[in-house]
């Protein structure tokens, strides 16, 4: 348990806040100079609050004239970048996160976490002769070696391509559902956060919401334009994989839904992640069309039209789905409140870098 009641001056803005954080992996997400890193630098002793107080699980971090400095707190951390030491080997690089621990509270086995992380076969080398990806990893693994009692991540995949980031998320994901170590993570991807958070604490300039769920505090986050909501959480269960088309299909309670293909075994709890523009909203029926994913529903709020779009907010079954349209398909379709509608999406909708994995049922 992390409590943070914190004031502080940020630039042109105060950062406040009054949260008690849990385990699981928390995001930190907003715009960027929202406060995300100041926070977490604080947290880590990196920065010294103005005013307030910082506890973990019952030991005082920061209040008035107590400052525990940064290696008391047993804080893992990941920048954006590696970090790593461009001397030392990648060996070398994950016994240094070890090397400040007594014997007995060393907890984790390097064996455990190259092979977590995939990179046992990279340990002889140096940083420079690593990829993007790989350093990451190294970085991580030595941030795990350090058996922190908590762990800190700075935007760790910003700097990675797409594809990079497709083979981090997995690492990150193994860590949050195996290590047991409450993980705070700031980034300003929606993607990101979707897939990986089991809470969220959004900022704005300073202002910092209460923690919620990633559906319940997204949902309410605009996107950069400050016009539209971003996008659907939806919640579903696999059900079975059709290996010839490549898709897994997953039971919502709006009905049955196909994605690409997953690893995941039956039963399997899933958030799904839909843009709202890539939803196709039709009055009636429709056949014909290559969109295999087709929930029914009746409107139950047309929002305020902005620029050309306007959002519908649709019950389907219990479900709330939002989906966005234009003012002029609003009033050629007679778009209102009560009435029945038809939304389709692609499986690519189903954005995999946005599918958070939950626990087998």
């Amino acid at each position: 348990m992390l409590e943070l009641a914190i004031r502080h001056r940020q630039g042109d803005f105060t950062l406040e806040t009054d949260l008690t954080l849990g385990e699981g992996l928390t995001a930190f997400f907003g715009a960027s100079g929202s406060g995300k890193t100041t926070l977490i630098n604080i947290v880590a002793g990196l920065v010294r609050p103005q005013e307030g107080r910082i506890v973990f699980h019952g030991e005082t971090w920061s209040d008035g004239s107590i400052f525990l400095p940064p290696h008391r707190r047993r804080i893992g951390y990941v920048f954006q970048e590696g970090r790593l030491f461009p001397h030392m080997t990648v060996l070398q690089n994950l016994r240094y996160g070890e090397r400040l621990l007594p014997q007995a509270e060393r907890r984790e086995d390097l064996d455990r976490i190259a092979a977590l992380l995939g990179i046992a076969d990279l340990l002889a080398r140096r940083p420079a002769h690593l990829s993007g990806g790989e350093k990451q990893r190294v970085a991580l693994g030595r941030a795990l070696m350090a058996s922190p009692k908590l762990l800190l991540m700075d935007e760790p995949l910003s700097a990675l391509d797409t594809s990079l980031k497709a083979q981090i998320l997995p690492y990150i994901e193994r860590i949050r559902d195996e290590f047991g170590v409450p993980i705070l993570y700031v980034s300003h991807s929606v993607e990101e956060v979707a897939r990986l958070a089991t809470a969220v604490v959004t900022f704005d300039k300073g202002r910092v919401t209460p923690v919620g769920r990633p559906d319940q505090a997204l949902a309410t986050v605009p996107r950069a334009s400050g016009e539209l909501p971003a996008g659907n959480f939806i919640e579903a269960v696999i059900t079975a994989h059709h290996e010839e088309d490549g898709l897994t299909e997953a039971l919502s309670a709006a009905g049955p839904l196909f994605l690409r293909r997953a690893p995941l075994r039956f039963g399997s709890r899933v958030r799904l992640f839909v843009p709202v523009s890539d939803i196709v909203v039709s009055i009636e029926p429709v056949s014909g069309l290559s969109a295999l994913n087709r929930l029914s529903g009746r409107i139950r709020q047309v929002g305020e039209a902005t620029g050309a779009s306007a959002t519908l907010t649709v019950d389907c079954n219990g479900l709330t789905v939002v989906a966005e349209v234009t003012r002029r398909s609003l009033r050629q379709l007679e778009l209102q409140p009560g009435k029945p509608v038809h939304l389709l999406f692609k499986t690519v909708s189903i954005a995999s870098e946005a599918l958070f994995r939950q626990a087998h049922a």
